[in-house]
């Protein structure tokens, strides 16, 4: 099992920044193909925001989100960031850091095993 922890989010004004982390321990003997965060608003589906893999070469992003945000792995290989610039009231959400070891679709959430708690980012206006 590979549990999976997100920090930094919080409250931030309009046109401000965060930068979110996620941390991976348990089974991280096992390779984490591809890392990846999700967003999900309330009442509203959840949306992926965008990926990297696991030598953090390869990124894909939401083309609405592309521009603003930023993905990157840690140098401890199971750790992903990803900076969120230029944020507006809209982009409130609680925000979800997901892992896989299948090296499958970046963006569906059904191709993730693993999943953290989220961690809110609310922007004020």
């Amino acid at each position: 099992q590979v549990t999976l922890v997100e920090s930094g989010g919080g409250l931030v004004q309009a046109g401000g920044s965060l930068r979110l982390s996620c941390a991976a321990s348990g089974r991280t003997d096992r390779l984490l193909t591809k890392m990846g965060w999700f967003r999900q608003a309330p009442g509203k589906e959840r949306e992926f925001v965008a990926a990297v893999s696991s030598t953090g070469l390869n990124t894909q992003y939401s083309d609405s989100l592309k521009g603003r945000f930023t993905i990157s792995r840690g140098s401890a290989t199971n750790t992903v960031y990803v900076q969120l610039n230029s944020l507006k009231p809209e982009d409130t959400a609680v925000y979800y850091c997901a892992a896989s070891a299948n090296g499958r679709s970046y963006s569906q959430t059904r191709f993730y095993d693993y999943w953290g708690q989220g961690t809110q980012v609310t922007v004020s206006s």
